[in-house]
C-alpha cells in the first residue's frame, strides 16, 4: 500500500496486563446531572426497526447490555421506544390474549412506547440540574429511563441524550426503590440512606 508506513511494534515480555474498562464515575445527589447522562451525541444509538420481532429486539438488548432501544423508521426518524420491562413484563402477554397471536409473532410495533407518548427533558434544564432532580424525575414518572432533547440546527427536535435509572444506580452505589415517590432531594437521600 503506497502513502501508508507501517507502525512499529515491539516484542511482548515480562508480565503484560489486559485493560479493564474505566468504572463509570462516583456521583452523588449533588453531582451535575450531565455527569450520569448518556450523551447519543458522542456513543452510538441502540436502534431497531419497529417491524422487527419482539424477541429480537429482547436478544439485541442482550448482545448490546442495554435495556432500551430507539424504534426508528426507514428514514431513521424516532417513532418510539421498547424497553426490557416492556418485554419482559404484562404488555405482551395482553398482546397474545388480545390479539390470539404466537409469542414469536409479536412485532416491536405491537409493544412499544409510541413517540406521541414520550416526553423529553430540554438539555437546558439538564445543565443546570444535580443528579437528584433526575432521581426525583423518574421517581415521578415511575420510569426506568428518561430522554434528554435539544434542537437541531434547522429546529427539530432530536434526542441527544439518555438517562437510565440502572446506570445511575451502578454510579451512586445503591439502588433507588422507584415505588418511592420521591419529590425533594431530602425524600430521595432519605430513601437511599436507609
Amino acid at each position: 500500500m503506497t502513502g501508508y508506513h507501517v507502525l512499529p511494534a515491539r516484542q511482548l515480555t515480562d508480565t503484560v496486563r489486559i485493560a479493564h474498562p474505566v468504572p463509570p464515575k462516583h456521583v452523588t445527589m449533588e453531582s451535575p446531572a450531565l455527569e450520569i447522562m448518556t450523551d447519543l451525541r458522542h456513543s452510538h444509538v441502540a436502534g431497531i426497526d419497529p417491524h422487527a420481532t419482539m424477541e429480537s429486539a429482547n436478544a439485541y438488548m442482550m448482545q448490546r447490555q442495554v435495556r432500551l432501544l430507539f424504534i426508528l423508521n426507514d428514514d431513521h426518524f424516532l417513532q418510539g421506544v421498547i424497553t426490557a420491562s416492556d418485554i419482559l413484563g404484562e404488555k405482551p402477554l395482553r398482546f397474545i390474549q388480545e390479539h390470539r397471536v404466537k409469542r414469536s409473532e409479536i412485532l416491536v410495533s405491537d409493544i412499544m412506547t409510541p413517540l406521541d407518548c414520550l416526553e423529553a427533558i430540554p438539555i437546558e434544564e439538564v445543565q443546570h440540574a444535580k443528579v437528584g432532580h433526575v432521581i426525583a424525575s423518574l421517581c415521578d414518572a415511575g420510569r426506568q429511563h428518561t430522554l434528554v432533547m435539544e434542537g437541531d440546527v434547522g429546529g427539530a427536535t432530536m434526542i441527544c441524550g439518555i438517562f437510565s435509572l440502572t446506570q445511575i444506580e451502578k454510579q451512586l452505589g445503591t439502588a433507588v426503590p422507584l415505588s418511592e415517590v420521591a419529590k425533594t432531594f431530602a425524600e430521595i437521600e432519605a430513601t437511599l440512606v436507609h
